[in-house]
């Protein structure tokens, strides 16, 4: 069972919070899946594919710098422009890519995506416009360990389902500056990664996914992305699969999680959880943002289920949908055995109003840090398992708190 609670934040004390529900508020700033494995029931959906490819076919192997250069495939199954264990620099092309593919050869290891760099390469791209139009047509894809791709000033569209924009995995790395990415597929997250992960750092532009499960970032990497605006249209801002991170600074980002895919039950703006699907690492994950806005259109701002989690937050302003005012929901869901699968949350505070609810259920646990001097406010009964910290900081406001069965009124 989830009790709500609603309490504002504002004092250098710890509350932890077992089988309730909190809201907080601190400080002076006033509150405000693309997933890819149906068989896993993750967010998103792709299908089973034949795994690891023996050979790629690309329209174009590219191994030398070019400039002004049109590139076109338009065959299933085949690269735009493929880079492997070259140091390359694609200057002002165009690279336009039909045709589709299937599964996990697709979607780990770069089959049919417009651009794919691997084996080693160094990829940077400049000044470009690239287009896909297929089922599994990634557009910019780094795969494997030592692969860099860096890009700036491009275009990015996508319109097929499991197609993100930027696309990491199996430990490759990709750097994007400046960047204009728009998906319209479902399952297809402007920004992606997939099994291996690796690591991705996004600076300015603008990056937009209109598809079911196709968050802005879907993450089973290390993701950081600052002063740049994020959006998708139904699904999940951000979701963060496994033992992985996803770092905002400044940076705008609204959700409208309007239409829940694949075992998802919960409507939400950040999803924080472990499939089991085996395509993430298992392990503690970290969501951080610092300054900026994030906006949810529909749902709850946070839910963590089936995982460990570090929130950390600093001076973001968060504007809350009109259905709902949960902060974070904390709670088992369709993932994991049962019993065990609940969301375990340490959230960190620093500069920060909080003005939602907070809901775990019986196989949860949430930790709430506070840093300064803060006051708590409550706007509702409240119950929490401990609390360190002086009570003169914490304002009854008429109701009763409880810490560990104990009234204090």
């Amino acid at each position: 069972m989830k009790r709500n609670i609603v309490i504002f934040l504002f004092a250098i004390l710890t509350a932890v919070f077992v089988c309730a529900g909190a809201s907080a508020s601190r400080g002076n700033h006033p509150g405000t899946d693309q997933g890819h494995s149906e068989r896993s029931g993750k967010p998103g959906g792709d299908k089973p594919g034949s795994g690891r490819p023996t050979e790629y076919s690309a329209s174009n192997v590219v191994s030398e710098d070019s400039s002004g250069i049109s590139y076109i495939s338009s065959s299933d199954s085949e690269n735009a422009v493929l880079v492997s264990g070259k140091v390359v620099t694609i200057a002002d092309a165009s690279v336009n890519k039909t045709g589709s593919a299937s599964g996990d050869e697709a979607d780990f290891y770069g089959i049919n995506a417009a651009v794919l760099a691997k084996d080693g390469s160094t990829l940077t791209i400049s000044g470009t416009t690239v287009v896909t139009d297929g089922g599994h047509a990634n557009g910019i894809f780094s795969y494997g360990t030592g692969t860099t791709v860096n890009v700036s000033d491009t275009t990015i569209m996508t319109s097929g389902n499991n197609s993100g924009g930027l696309m990491t995995t199996g430990g490759a790395a990709l750097n994007a500056e400046n960047l204009t990415v728009s998906t319209g597929g479902n399952s297809s997250a402007a920004i992606r990664s997939d099994r291996g992960g690796g690591t991705v750092n996004v600076t300015g532009g603008t990056y937009s996914s209109a598809g079911v499960g196709s968050p802005a970032i879907y993450s089973t990497a290390d993701i950081t992305v600052s002063n740049a605006v994020l959006s998708s249209v139904v699904s999940e801002a951000v979701v963060i699969e496994g033992g992985n991170s996803v770092t905002l600074n400044n940076v705008e980002i609204t959700g409208s999680n309007s239409k829940k895919n694949g075992k998802s039950t919960v409507n939400t703006n950040v999803l924080i959880y472990q499939s089991m699907s085996g395509d993430a690492s298992e392990g503690n994950s970290v969501f951080n943002m610092s300054g900026g806005s994030m906006t949810s259109l529909t749902g709850a701002m946070f839910h963590v289920t089936n995982v460990t989690t570090e929130i950390n937050l600093n001076g973001v302003s968060f504007t809350y949908a009109s259905d709902s005012n949960v902060f974070l929901d904390a709670s088992a869901d369709a993932w994991g055995s049962s019993g065990k699968n609940g969301g375990n949350v340490t959230l960190n505070l620093t500069n920060q109003s909080i003005t939602g609810s907070i809901l775990q259920d019986s196989v949860s646990s949430v930790t709430v840090y506070l840093s300064g001097n803060s006051t708590w406010k409550l706007l509702g009964d409240s119950y929490i398992s401990g609390f360190s910290g002086d009570m003169a900081n914490v304002d009854l406001n008429g109701y009763t708190l409880y810490i560990n069965g104990i009234a204090y009124n």
